[in-house]
């Protein structure tokens, strides 16, 4: 297998000890580099990282779309999969990105596949919630992260994007309180200061939206309570 079928996984990361063993153990076998850029965490995330066997970058935090474009140009590969410390590669996900290997990786081509959210100990797969698709696999040198929030990957040349078979584990949110100092934080970031008017129309059109269109009445009170805070993320500063 030449260079060019082979991957560096990145993975930003902050106190990230509880989520990136897990994170990397998925990742053997599949990746042939795990890099970790860490933005000077407090707890075990580097030394659990290193004694996986993963190799760690100590950077200032940039941003999102920034420290992940560092930790691209500290890749040693040029294909890069991209996955946040929180996420894990299922069974059938392994399996799509080996397969994908042994025909190999193409420069004009990049590789999706959907994401499986884990919200309160619970698999979501209605509100929105999934199937939630995602490009992680990409060659760097056509490829650069921008955004501040919820980056998203913009290219130098027209790519081809591949759907692969199988989820990306997500443990996102754990408990409810997470779940709002979540919504504080990305507001914050995106510095959202609505009408506020326009806010509570488009609370209501929201939960309206997941709630009902999307079907998140049938994952019960948990359900309704993604959905409402979701709702209410709109008019929250």
């Amino acid at each position: 297998m030449n260079d060019n079928s082979k991957i560096s996984a990145v993975i930003i990361t902050y106190n990230e000890q509880e989520h990136i063993g897990a994170c990397i153990r998925s990742l053997h076998g599949v990746v042939d580099e795990v890099l970790v850029v860490d933005s000077h965490s407090t707890d075990d995330t580097v030394s659990i990282s290193e004694a996986l066997g993963a190799k760690v970058v100590s950077v200032k935090w940039q941003g999102y779309a920034d420290t992940k474009n560092i930790g691209n140009l500290n890749a040693t590969y040029n294909t890069i999969l991209s996955i946040d410390a929180d996420e894990e590669l299922s069974e059938e996900l392994r399996t799509s990105i080996l397969t994908q290997k042994s025909i190999g990786l193409r420069i004009e081509e990049v590789y999706k596949f959907n994401r499986l959210n884990n919200y309160c100990g619970q698999w979501i797969k209605y509100a929105g919630w999934y199937p939630d698709t995602k490009v992680r696999i990409f060659h760097k040198l056509n490829s650069k992260w921008e955004g501040e929030v919820h980056e998203e990957l913009v290219y130098a040349n027209t790519v081809m994007q591949k759907q692969l078979a199988g989820d990306l584990l997500h443990y996102s949110i754990k408990d409810k309180e997470d779940h709002i100092a979540r919504i504080h934080k990305y507001n914050k970031l995106a510095r959202r200061y609505p009408n506020r008017m326009i806010a509570y129309l488009s609370a209501i059109s929201t939960f309206v939206k997941l709630y009902i269109i999307k079907l998140g009445f049938l994952g019960g009170k948990l359900g309704y309570q993604l959905c409402l805070i979701s709702a209410k993320a709109k008019v929250w500063r």
